[in-house]
């Protein structure tokens, strides 16, 4: 799995290059962000851009990260979710759980 990592005004930006994230690769994104937060990250933004597909393994990295981030009195927040993706968040009403943005920097100025 390609991530590209950028750091942001005190966010860590996560820019996940695939267009699956399913029982194939979730893993490693799971190692990943794991990593970020034992190394001292508490707020992230993970963006979806250009993932087209998503089931329940990678639904259930991003709600572990989720729950790593609150528990490190920090936040991980999603942006750019392509129509497939923001429906699937939406049938699991995962939706309700995180905030969703449009862009990554509409996410970052949440954090000002």
């Amino acid at each position: 799995m390609e991530i590209k990592s950028e750091h942001a005004e005190g966010v860590t930006v996560l820019f996940v290059r695939e267009d699956r994230l399913d029982a194939n690769n979730s893993e490693e994104l799971k190692i990943e962000l794991r990593h970020l937060f034992d190394s001292g990250t508490k707020d992230l933004v993970i963006d979806l851009k250009e993932v087209l597909f998503i089931d329940s393994s990678g639904l259930g990295v991003l709600v572990s990260g989720y729950k790593n981030a609150s528990t490190q009195h920090g936040s991980l927040k999603l942006s750019n979710l392509q129509s497939q993706v923001k429906s699937m968040f939406e049938l699991t009403r995962l939706h309700r759980v995180f905030d969703i943005f449009t862009t990554v920097d509409d996410a970052l100025q949440s954090y000002s």
